[in-house]
């Protein structure tokens, strides 16, 4: 879902680094021992709002995307070594999606698209899940879906991050609210012909716009538009252990662990949107483990790590966004 006062900072941000953006992004895909792990680029003219992202176990080095609202239902893989559009999945057997906004991969290679955004701010009365299994050839094709319709114990609302439990199979989905949201979990099982209500079992201090499962299921990484979080999964009782390095983008909106657990991938909305690589919490290289919020300078709320890579100017042109958006959001308020 797009939010014009987010695309400003985001703007502003990126305007000011573009080139340091660049060469950290190339320096990235130099140093990646794995085909398209080190980041690459959208090349696909079709796809303009890249909003989720998700590593095929089943093909590694490629990554699985899908637009926006307002755009029809297609899925497509994205090669990681070139950028290209290698297959378009067209889904069958579902209604026309609202507003998808997530997608990610559970057990058995089964793919969940989240049609769980808003744009009215939380009043549809449901939303749905679409579960397709992978394709084993990767080819333009379509392939029928399952749908499933959603609704929250405690009320509609917006939502951009889902994700699927490795291990258990389980779904979960995280609201999106500038003063942080929930973690809501699933019923076990989902069921294709009654209402799956789904519940809040854990707060999440971030303006969450997506989220990813480590490959071994024991890390729950969530991003936001500036920054990012990451928790021990202890089995659904969330533990926040630290930030994450998110890299600075126009509209940050998706993340993903490559398939070895070793990076996190960052995408963003936008024509040829550029995807970044970031040494995941815990890999050899990270530099966010033990838990280093402080150091970052993230806030709780908005779940700070900034970059390594930003310099003096980038912090200027930081704050000057911040400022521009707090001066918005206190006039939207008055």
């Amino acid at each position: 879902m797009r939010r014009p006062l987010a695309l400003l900072a985001g703007a502003l941000l990126v305007g000011a680094f573009a080139a340091p953006a660049t060469t950290a992004s190339a320096t990235a895909r130099a140093d990646s021992g794995v085909g398209g792990d080190g980041g690459f680029t959208i090349e696909d003219p079709r796809i303009k709002e890249s909003s989720g992202l998700a590593a095929s176990r089943l093909h590694p080095g490629v990554y699985w995307t899908h637009n926006d609202s307002g755009y029809g239902p297609q899925i497509y893989a994205v090669d990681g070594r070139t950028g290209k559009t290698v297959a378009t999945i067209t889904l069958s057997g579902i209604g026309k999606p609202r507003d998808a906004e997530a997608i990610s991969i559970g057990p058995g290679n089964q793919i969940y698209v989240g049609d769980i955004g808003d744009n009215l701010g939380g009043t549809w009365p449901y939303v749905w899940i679409y579960r397709l299994p992978e394709p084993k050839v990767l080819k333009d094709q379509t392939i029928r879906a399952t749908q499933y319709v959603v609704k929250y114990s405690g009320g509609a609302r917006n939502a951009e991050s889902l994700v699927v439990h490795p291990r258990t199979g389980r779904v979960y989905i995280i609201d999106k609210n500038e003063n942080g949201g929930h973690l809501f979990e699933g019923p076990a099982h989902l069921s294709p012909t009654g209402t799956n209500v789904f519940r809040p079992i854990a707060p999440v201090d971030l303006w969450a716009t997506d989220a990813a499962f480590s490959p071994d299921g024991t890390q729950l990484a969530v991003r936001g538009y500036f920054g990012g979080i990451y928790y021990d999964w202890n089995g659904g009782r969330i533990k926040r252990e630290g930030t994450l390095d998110v890299p600075l983008q126009a509209q940050g909106e998706s993340i993903t662990y490559t398939i070895d657990g070793r990076k996190l991938l960052y995408g963003s909305e936008g024509a040829e949107s550029p995807v970044q690589a970031k040494d995941a919490p815990g890999s050899a290289k990270s530099p966010s483990t033990g838990g280093g919020s402080q150091a970052s300078g993230g806030s709780a709320k908005h779940g700070g790590g900034l970059s390594g890579t930003v310099r003096t100017g980038a912090v200027a042109v930081a704050l000057a966004a911040v400022a521009v958006f707090g001066l918005l959001r206190l006039r939207r308020r008055g």
